[in-house]
């Protein structure tokens, strides 16, 4: 049913990437991919994953080298048979970029039983970067349940 999945977050660097990885472990035969929101208006296209998401993401088996920011288009949506992102107020802004993804979006941490929102760690403590990951991880399980 969702064979293509498209995790969204702001710049594409810290949660999307890790939310990525993470599905794509627990669906192999899937086509999951990421995107930003702002990537590109915050010159974001074609860079790295942050240097501390990588730090934390290794520690807990998952490479993200090859990661490249990518900005979300209204194509990458249209083609996505489900897309996830990290708050609540991403749902209107992919809504923005492509009004027929109504109906098709979700919050990552939908599964989740606390708070179904996954924490921006963008320029913040390693602590921070620990718990998104954790965040993370936990709600990619609950999908790995739900699909």
């Amino acid at each position: 049913m969702f064979e293509q999945i498209l995790v969204v977050c702001m710049g594409n660097i810290c949660r999307s990437p890790v939310g990525e990885k993470l599905l794509q472990h627990h669906f192999p035969e899937k086509n999951i991919t990421s995107a930003g929101l702002v990537t590109e208006r915050s010159c974001l296209v074609d860079k790295p994953a942050d240097d501390m998401m990588i730090k934390i993401a290794s520690q807990h088996g998952l490479n993200l080298s090859a990661h490249r920011a990518k900005q979300l288009t209204h194509a990458l949506c249209h083609k996505a048979d489900l897309i996830l992102v990290m708050e609540k107020a991403h749902i209107e802004l992919v809504h923005q970029i492509c009004p027929l993804s109504q109906g098709k979006v979700m919050l990552f941490g939908h599964g989740l039983t606390a708070s179904k929102e996954i924490p921006d760690p963008y320029k913040k403590s390693q602590e921070m970067f620990e718990y998104a990951y954790q965040m993370l991880d936990s709600a990619a399980y609950q999908w790995k349940k739900m699909l």
